[in-house]
C-alpha cells in the first residue's frame, strides 16, 4: 500500500480492500458479458457496442433504476449476503421487461460503512449470476465507503439497466381491449417491497431473523431472504413465441404498491376488473405474518404482493395457451379476472398510481385456503 493510500484508509477508507473485492467478483461479472462488452472489468465507463440496434426498424431504448430497500437490513443481521443480488436485478430488469423491452445491460452501485472484500464480491456474484440469467451484460458499477455515515456492517445497494423493444411490439395500455383476461404469475414471497412493515411486526413481538419459525421451516432471516423470483427470460421466450405473437397486451409487475395499484397502472382509463381472491391461496410467509401482526390479508393488498409477482392482460382468445407457455416456462399462472371497459361506479376500486392515470382494479371475494 502506498503512503497516500495508507493516510486514506487511516480515515475509514481502504482502497486497497476494493481492489480485492474486484478481483474476487471478477470472474462472475465477466461470465455476464458477450462480445458487445468492450473493456472489460475496471474501467471508467462501461462499453456496449450498439451496432445490434442496427437491425431494429425502430428501437426504443427502454431504462429502470431501483434498489433493494430495507430487505438489506435482514441480510445484514445475518451475515448473508448472496442472494440480495438477485433481488437487485430482478426489480430493476423485470420492470425493464413489462414494456416487452429485451435487458442489455446494467451497471450497480453499492455503499457501504466499511468495505470487506468477502461480503461485495457475494453480492456482486448475486447480481451477476441473475444478470447471467436474464441475458443482462453487467458492464460495471461502483463500490464506495462512507465510514462516519454508514455503519461497518451496513451497506445499501442499487442498479440501472437499459434494453430495447422495437416501437411496434412496445406493450402498454393501448393495447388492452375489453374482454382480455388478466393472468397472475406467482411470487417467491414478499420479493422486495414491504420490509419496513416485516421489521415491524417482528420487532414488535421481540422476534430475532435468528430465531426459528416453525411456520415457515426455517429462521425468520433465512425464510425472508427468500430472492426475488425472476420474470424477464421466461416472458421474453413467450413473446417472442410466433404462435403467440401479440397475444400478451401489458404486463405489470408488483412491487411497491400492492397488488391493485401495480395492475391499475397498465390499464387504459376507463377499463376495470375485480380481480378474484379464490383464485389463489397467499404463501404461508404472509398468513404467518398477518397472524404476528394482528392482520387481515386484505388489509395488506397495498403493502404486500401476497403471492402475485406478476401480471398479464392477453388476449382472450389466447389466453389458455399464454397461460400454458407461462407454466411449461417454470412460471406458475393462473386467471385472476377479466377486464371490462362498461360503464360502472368505481367506488371501493384503485384506479391508478404513481401519477398514471390508469384503470380500476378491486380485489373481491375470499381467499383460497
Amino acid at each position: 500500500m502506498s503512503e497516500n493510500a495508507s493516510i486514506y484508509a487511516q480515515s475509514g477508507v481502504d482502497t486497497a480492500a476494493g481492489d480485492r473485492a474486484v478481483e474476487l467478483m471478477k470472474s462472475a461479472v465477466s461470465r455476464t458479458q458477450g462480445p458487445e462488452v468492450l473493456g472489460g472489468v475496471g474501467g471508467f465507463a462501461g462499453l456496449f457496442d450498439a451496432s445490434a440496434l442496427l437491425g431494429y426498424r425502430r428501437p426504443l431504448l427502454a431504462s429502470s433504476t431501483d434498489g433493494v430497500g430495507t430487505k438489506v437490513a435482514i441480510a445484514q443481521a445475518i451475515d448473508k449476503h448472496d442472494t440480495i443480488g438477485q433481488d437487485l436485478v430482478a426489480m430493476v430488469v423485470d420492470d425493464i421487461v413489462v414494456v416487452g423491452a429485451k435487458p442489455l445491460f446494467m451497471t450497480d452501485y453499492i455503499a457501504c460503512g466499511k468495505l470487506v472484500p468477502e461480503r461485495i464480491a457475494d453480492i456482486v456474484r448475486g447480481i451477476a449470476q441473475a444478470c447471467e440469467a436474464t441475458g443482462t451484460a453487467l458492464v460495471g458499477g461502483e463500490t464506495a465507503e462512507h465510514p462516519g455515515l454508514l455503519g461497518e456492517d451496513e451497506y445499501d445497494v442499487a442498479g440501472a439497466a437499459t434494453g430495447v423493444v422495437e416501437a411496434d411490439r412496445m406493450l402498454s395500455p393501448e393495447r388492452v381491449q375489453d374482454g382480455d383476461v388478466v393472468l397472475a404469475m406467482a411470487a417467491s414471497g414478499l420479493h422486495s417491497n414491504g420490509f419496513s412493515l416485516v421489521r415491524h411486526i417482528l420487532a414488535e413481538r421481540g422476534i430475532g431473523y435468528h430465531d426459528h419459525s416453525a411456520d415457515l421451516g426455517a429462521s425468520y432471516g433465512e425464510a425472508l431472504l427468500t430472492p426475488t423470483a425472476l420474470y424477464t427470460s421466461p416472458l421474453l421466450r413467450v413473446l417472442e413465441d410466433p404462435s403467440l405473437d401479440g397475444a400478451i397486451h401489458a404486463l405489470s409487475h408488483v412491487t411497491g404498491g400492492g397488488i391493485a395499484a401495480n395492475l391499475a397502472r397498465v390499464l387504459p382509463v376507463g377499463s376495470w376488473v375485480e380481480l378474484d381472491r379464490g383464485a389463489w391461496s397467499p404463501l404461508p410467509v404472509f398468513r404467518h405474518l398477518a397472524d404476528l401482526g394482528g392482520h387481515s390479508l386484505e388489509s395488506l393488498e397495498g403493502a404486500w404482493n401476497l403471492g402475485i409477482g406478476m401480471f398479464a392482460v392477453v388476449s382472450a382468445a389466447q389466453s389458455a395457451q399464454v397461460a400454458a407457455a407461462l407454466t411449461a416456462e417454470g412460471l406458475d399462472t393462473w386467471v385472476a379476472g377479466t377486464i371490462s371497459t362498461a360503464s360502472r361506479d368505481f367506488a371501493g376500486f384503485e384506479q391508478g398510481a404513481k401519477g398514471v392515470d390508469g384503470g380500476a382494479v378491486r380485489l373481491v371475494g375470499a381467499y383460497g385456503a
